[in-house]
């Protein structure tokens, strides 16, 4: 497999578009998306409309932010500016869009051999963000390779053979070659919210034959990002922490 893994699209278009702008060249099988879709931003149609279409071969699951959008959650754990956001989705998506993000995939599920999840394998809304929680999943799940979105950041974490598992945080682009002996835990970060402090849209590329994954960033006009924010009445706080990366 070797796939363009996104995550955490959160209804910024502009960021879509770059990212696929980016990758055009590149060459890879399918596309995996790992979960919200919509949430916070305000072109969720556009967003959806657009990986509903995309030609290559697709595999998408749910994300937190797409199941109360969806209305199959009433949103009682968002802050305010989140479940306004949702709310604001839910009666903006077109009958196709809402169709399809009532009908995604609820993870954990095995592709090829590679876990996907949103959150964690347990449970879609779990953050996972230290060496000590990577381990439990590592111990859990004897996949070779997990990938998985929701903190918006892009990490691997790794397992070797005598139990220790690290963690990187991965600073802007680069390319890691996976050693066969160990399993991995890695989260491809936000297309659409960074919250590295770095505001560039991150996404990876993912060779399970070659052994390797290539984390890119890609910037985008967040100026018009935000002002489709600001247009569509939803909190500042969702424009503003854009350009932070926050």
């Amino acid at each position: 497999m070797r796939a363009l893994v996104v995550s955490d699209l959160h209804s910024n278009a502009a960021a879509l578009r770059a990212v696929f702008k980016r990758v055009r060249r590149k060459s890879f099988q399918e596309i995996i998306c790992l979960g919200d879709f919509v949430g916070y931003g305000a072109e969720p149609n556009q967003v959806l409309d657009a990986m509903r279409t995309v030609r290559p071969k697709k595999f998408y699951i749910r994300g937190n932010h797409d199941r109360v959008a969806a209305g199959l959650d009433d949103g009682r754990t968002f802050n305010a500016p989140a479940r306004e956001a949702a709310f604001w989705t839910r009666d903006h998506l077109s009958g196709p869009n809402r169709k399809f993000v009532e009908r995604l995939t609820v993870g954990p599920v095995d592709h090829g051999g590679v876990l996907l999840c949103h959150g964690s394998p347990y449970d879609e809304d779990e953050y996972v963000f230290t060496e000590s929680h990577a381990a439990q999943i590592l111990e859990s799940f004897d996949s070779r390779l997990i990938l998985y979105g929701h903190t918006h950041l892009p990490v691997i974490f790794s397992v070797a053979t005598n139990g220790v598992v690290s963690g990187t945080l991965v600073r802007g682009e680069g390319k890691f070659h996976l050693d066969p002996d160990r399993r991995y835990l890695i989260n491809p970060g936000s297309v659409g919210q960074p919250r590295d402090r770095n505001p560039d849209a991150s996404c990876a590329i993912v060779d399970t034959q070659r052994m390797t994954v290539q984390f890119l960033r890609v910037p985008y006009d967040v100026k018009k990002t935000q002002e489709t924010i600001l247009r569509a009445g939803l909190p500042r706080i969702l424009a503003d922490r854009l350009a932070l990366g926050t």
